[in-house]
Parts: structure tokens; sequence; C-alpha cells
């Protein structure tokens, strides 16, 4: 049975595990340097293993940001990632955010129309060489 923890602060490895299946890399220093400042974050558990995380960050005030949803290759498909989206939501609106902003790429559209994202304009400046 998969639940789903509120705020969990995973080990380096279990979120690197985690990572490099959904996306082929490591989680940096998530753990220490991004998950403290979160509005809230959410794991999905198998027992006691980590097969996906999401993250929302926030302003301090009205604006959050849904970030890093994945799930763990072995376990995609099973409406792991928009179960962790929609409680996300929920809870990003009892923490106090008005709205949840999402930046994703193209071939997800359909993920996100199926959470109750809709498209809107954004703007995006690159702060660093690629």
């Amino acid at each position: 049975m998969i639940l789903t923890r509120i705020d969990p602060f995973p080990a380096k490895d279990e979120l690197d595990e985690v990572w490099h299946s959904a996306w082929g890399t490591d989680s940096g220093q998530y753990s220490t340097a991004v998950l403290p400042r979160s509005l809230v974050h959410l794991g999905a558990y198998e027992g006691h293993r980590l097969i996906g995380f999401v993250n929302v960050a926030w302003d301090g005030d009205k604006h959050a940001f849904l970030l890093d949803p994945g799930v763990h290759a072995d376990y995609q498909r099973q409406g792991i990632a928009t179960r962790m989206v929609r409680e996300a939501t929920d809870l990003a609106a009892k923490r106090g955010a008005h709205w949840l902003h999402v930046d994703f790429n193209p071939h997800l559209a359909g993920f996100y129309a199926g959470c109750g994202f809709r498209p809107a304009q954004a703007g995006l400046i690159r702060l660093v060489p690629e």
C-alpha cells in the first residue's frame, strides 16, 4: 500500500533514488537547502521506501509554486503523482496560499490539466548560462 506523508525530510540517498529514476540526476542539496523553506512537501512511500515526491515553495504570502513532482519509474502511471499534486494543492490552500503556479514542458500539459491547472501566460529569464 502506498501512503503519502506530509512534510517528510527524507535523507539525500532516498531523494536521489527518486530523482535518478524520474529525471536522471541527483537531488543536490534539496533536503537541507530547499525543504526547510517550503510551504509544504509530500512524499509517497511504499512501506519505508520513498517512491515519489513533490514540493511547494512560496513567497511567504499568497503565491505558491509547485516544484519537482516525481515518481520512481517503477511506480509511474498509477496516479501517484496526481494524488500528491492534488493533496499538495489542498494543503497549500490550508496553509494560506491563494495561488498555485507551475511551470512545465508541453508534453506534461495533460497531466497538469488533470490536476486542475489552467494555462496562463508568464515570463522567464535564465540567470545562468546553459
